[in-house]
């Protein structure tokens, strides 16, 4: 018996030992990491000085042309993260303000995302190689019910989250194998495609009266002297359920209400999502709405 205990005693402890050495050997990679996606960047970089950042989910990632607010002189980027909801937006911000940012405009994509304020797991889980090096990080994901797991036992985040944060994205970042995300100022265009769904329901779908980080994003740009715009985007023309909008605008009136600016399929990849098309008529407006006086 008393050898069978040395026996597994031992066993723990050399797993818990070669835990701690991977969790240690992933980590450092992740912290190299500049050019594979828009958290490292962040994390991995020294003050920025922006004059506008762009924050929100896929529908901001692919609907605004951070390159037609440079060629207007203002320096920017895009930060939406496809998929992302806004647990991650205002997380995205506030390692932003961590790394000491200096911003201007901050321009959220506040419409559809405003129906939850749950984490979106494939997105969340790139913050996580970093958990233990930034406090907003930490403090951001305290709430979570998983917290304890992924902050105290080594190695558990990067087995759970293998998919995004494991051997094969920690291989293809030690190798220098760079993506397109960050590419085009963080803007992804999109092409209209022939079997695009073009055809969406959010019939059911209804904006949380008190959305936790909406509130908390609004809050960081007050506190930090940011002019802060939210906009809804656009939606092609067979969307079932678009009075979500009106209570949108409703709930939180001081959201600029733009799904209708660009309506027709023709600037349409998906219902939800527009072409680099319409995502130029859209940013055409955009700008002329809210910078061509400064830009004056």
């Amino acid at each position: 018996m008393k050898k069978f205990l040395i026996y597994t005693a031992t066993i723990v402890l050399i797993t818990m030992l070669i835990a701690f050495l991977l969790d240690g050997i992933y980590t450092y990679v992740f912290m190299q990491s500049n050019e594979r996606g828009k958290i490292e960047k962040v994390f991995n970089s020294k003050s920025q000085q922006y004059d506008v950042v762009i924050l929100g989910s896929s529908r901001a990632n692919n609907h605004f042309v951070a390159q037609m607010f440079e060629d207007k002189g203002l320096k920017t980027f895009n930060y939406g993260m496809s998929g992302g909801h806004l647990f991650e937006a205002s997380l995205m911000l506030k390692l932003m303000l961590e790394r000491k940012y200096e911003i201007k405009n901050i321009i959220l994509e506040a419409d559809l995302n405003l129906s939850n304020d749950q984490e979106s797991d494939g997105v969340s889980a790139k913050f996580l190689p970093f958990i233990h090096n930034s406090e907003v990080i930490k403090q951001h994901f305290a709430s979570q019910k998983n917290f304890n797991e992924l902050y105290y036992i080594p190695f558990y985040r990067y087995i759970k989250y293998d998919g995004k944060i494991g051997f094969r994205e920690v291989y293809k970042i030690a190798s220098n194998e760079k993506t397109n995300t960050i590419d085009n100022l963080g803007y992804y265009p999109l092409q209209k495609h022939k079997n695009g769904n073009m055809k969406n329901n959010i019939v059911n779908l209804n904006p949380l009266p008190h959305n936790k980080y909406y509130e908390e994003i609004k809050s960081l740009c007050k506190s930090h002297n940011i002019n802060f715009i939210a906009v809804m985007t656009p939606m092609c023309e067979n969307v079932e359920g678009m009075n979500y909008f009106d209570k949108v605008k409703k709930a939180y009136p001081e959201i600029h209400n733009y799904e209708g600016v660009v309506v027709e399929n023709k600037y349409f990849s998906s219902c939800g999502h527009m072409n680099d098309a319409g995502a130029k008529i859209f940013t055409t407006r955009i700008l002329k709405d809210f910078f061509c006086k400064k830009i004056e």
